[in-house]
């Protein structure tokens, strides 16, 4: 079923792999970091660029593809690839984290105890979800069917299950219903897979089952025992740091572990350290982007600020007089011409120069990182790797 596609680990250290994903539009290295082009672009960055920071595959998203342009205008334009300019691998995930995030609020918000009260959330029921469009207010319907039929208009490689992303903070009862709700939804979408199935896709399952330990285990078996090609681990995973790292590794320990392994919206150094530490393959977060839209550059550990942060914010006015690049060691575009002080001053002038400037350090960063997990792994020197950049 998955005849284009092969995933080959090369080498281990405890439960941290070294592996090789291949697909119909190349392979890539794993560990690895994904970055969101959430609406078919990396916002402030090329795909040209992309590649010059060690960029090996991207992310698109579902949710705002359905909505607007449309999967069937892209399809009529080549599908993603050709639309964006991009040839190497691709993902697209389900939609199902964007109806989470219309019913409850994000991740981050979810993790920091906040809830947002503002929904486009209509109804989730046995047939899938309805929501009205960010883009024009339509009421519209997602459905496990509509949603592959979409990724497949979109054309990505690697493509995920329709399923509903619960918060951690609803009882296991709800979190239950829905998760099974889930199950049903992931076995439609796998049944539309193989039914139009022209092997230039792989399909991903998830792993539901919020912070229950039993729950997570029945899912991860679940997924498991499914033709599925790959595991996503999905969900809000916690109420702090702690009890994610927790969530993830219930997850982990009941997966089919011959398959490639990806934990859903998470990109924080320490996070990416402790997931590989449990088997993770693959991460996927709009945080170095996002924050560098922001002023927030992203630093290993003897770069960072008195706050010790995993990124510093070039806002501040103790960079206005910093001669040094964000890191000495970092050879980016960025690092080899710009100082924090030529970085503060765009950023204070509202520059558009800043924005690319700090996204293009990001993503070599997370490049970089990824990179040295990998030798890590390799080496069997992943703790010294940690302790370098944590």
């Amino acid at each position: 079923m998955y005849r284009n596609f092969k995933f080959d680990v090369i080498d281990s250290y405890e439960k941290s792999r070294l592996g090789i994903l291949k697909t119909p539009h190349g392979s890539f290295r794993t560990p690895a970091f994904i970055f969101c082009g959430t609406k078919a672009s990396v916002k402030g960055i090329s795909p040209q660029q992309l590649l010059e920071t060690g960029t090996q595959v991207l992310l698109a998203n579902t949710y705002h593809l359905f909505s607007f342009p449309r999967s069937e205008y892209l399809k009529e334009r080549g599908g993603l690839h050709k639309f964006m300019g991009w040839n190497g691998p691709m993902l697209t995930d389900s939609g199902g984290f964007q109806i989470f995030s219309l019913g409850h609020g994000s991740i981050a918000d979810e993790v920091k105890g906040k809830r947002s009260g503002k929904t486009t959330l209509i109804k989730i029921d046995e047939d899938g979800a309805f929501f009205r469009s960010y883009w024009n207010g339509d009421l519209q319907l997602l459905t496990p069917e509509k949603s592959i039929d979409t990724q497949r208009n979109l054309g990505a490689d690697l493509i995920v299950s329709f399923d509903e992303c619960t918060p951690y903070h609803l009882n296991k009862k709800y979190t239950e219903q829905s998760m099974e709700r889930s199950h049903r939804w992931e076995k439609r979408s796998l049944n539309e897979f193989i039914r139009c199935n022209d092997f230039s896709q792989a399909l991903y399952g998830v792993v539901q089952g919020g912070i229950y330990e039993d729950l997570r285990k029945r899912s991860a078996v679940f997924v498991s025992e499914n033709s599925f090609f790959a595991t996503a681990i999905g969900g809000t995973l916690g109420a702090s740091k702690q009890q994610m790292y927790e969530v993830v590794e219930m997850a982990t320990t009941s997966l089919d572990t011959s398959r490639p392994i990806h934990l859903l919206g998470i990109g924080g150094i320490f996070d990416i350290f402790k997931g590989v530490a449990l088997g993770i393959d693959t991460f996927d977060c709009v945080h170095p982007t996002r924050i560098a839209r922001h002023g927030g550059a992203l630093v290993k550990f003897q770069y960072r600020d008195s706050q010790n942060r995993e990124h510093i914010n070039l806002k501040r006015s103790e960079y206005a007089t910093d001669d040094d690049p964000i890191e000495s060691d970092c050879n980016c575009s960025t690092c080899r011409c710009f100082s924090r002080a030529y970085l503060h001053y765009l950023l204070k002038a509202n520059e558009i120069l800043a924005l690319s400037a700090v996204t293009i350090h990001n993503i070599h960063f997370m490049n970089m990182l990824m990179e040295e997990i990998r030798k890590g792994i390799l080496n069997k020197n992943l703790d010294h790797v940690r302790d370098k950049w944590c």
